[in-house]
């Protein structure tokens, strides 16, 4: 049986690297497609993090490091409260470090400056990327999370037969979400991911921190409700 501390170190450690080489494609590798990785790479960073990692802890934590999905296993009944709650401060806990260590790079970088969303911080509205509005942004965080949380609960299922590829399915889709989204908030998906960065870059990321907690728990919950409800039809405890 994996101790509880396994558990917590496995999550830190998993939303660590996610938020370090997700944000860090971004910081460091660059946005530019001309003479950086561009946003597809940004893209596949992400994904490819969530897929290293689902196989490095999968079997000790499951390989949540995103609060949306410890909430929305809680709500599908996957998962009891007290366990959820030791999850979500872990993938905040590891979230910062990864940030911290991003900050830490990037500041010794010359010619460093933090700009108002500064180490791939999302948000949205006047000055970020596209420019689309809170409107947008909450939509697209609500519908993006609703999606990939029905990749996870579809994929990890113990009526798929297919459940020994959930860590590539899982990060495939969330691949696929940064390629559509990434213009209109960045794409987090995750409160921990949003959190980790905006701490640091302060201004406009930590003032509209709240979308990236409200919408993607949101999503991942009503998700959690369709598919138990209309998909696999189980009873919610």
């Amino acid at each position: 049986m994996v101790s509880t501390t396994s558990k917590f170190v496995a999550e830190m450690i998993g939303t660590m690297v996610l938020v370090l080489m997700g944000c860090g494609s971004a910081v460091i590798a660059g946005a530019d497609g001309t003479t950086g990785v561009g946003l597809l790479g940004i893209s596949f960073a992400f994904g490819l993090s969530v897929v290293a990692m689902a196989y490095a802890i999968g079997h000790i934590s499951g390989c949540h490091i995103n609060p949306a999905i410890s909430i929305a296993m809680v709500a599908a009944g996957r998962m009891k409260i007290g366990e959820a709650v030791y999850y979500i401060v872990a993938q905040i806990i590891g979230a910062i470090v990864g940030a911290g260590i991003l900050y830490v790079i990037f500041t010794n970088h010359p010619g460093a400056e933090l700009g108002p969303w500064a180490l791939g911080s999302n948000g949205w509205g006047t000055g970020y990327l596209d420019q689309y509005n809170t409107y947008a942004a909450f939509v697209a965080e609500f519908v993006f999370t609703f999606i990939f949380l029905l990749v996870i609960l579809g994929s990890t299922s113990t009526k798929n037969i297919h459940g020994g590829f959930a860590g590539l399915a899982i990060g495939l889709s969330l691949i696929l979400i940064h390629i559509v989204g990434i213009k209109i908030t960045g794409v987090s998906v995750n409160p921990a991911r949003s959190i980790g960065p905006a701490i640091f870059a302060g201004g406009a990321a930590l003032s509209q921190i709240w979308l990236f907690i409200a919408a993607p728990v949101l999503g991942g919950v009503f998700a959690a409700f369709v598919y138990n409800l209309l998909i696999e039809k189980k009873e919610i405890a």
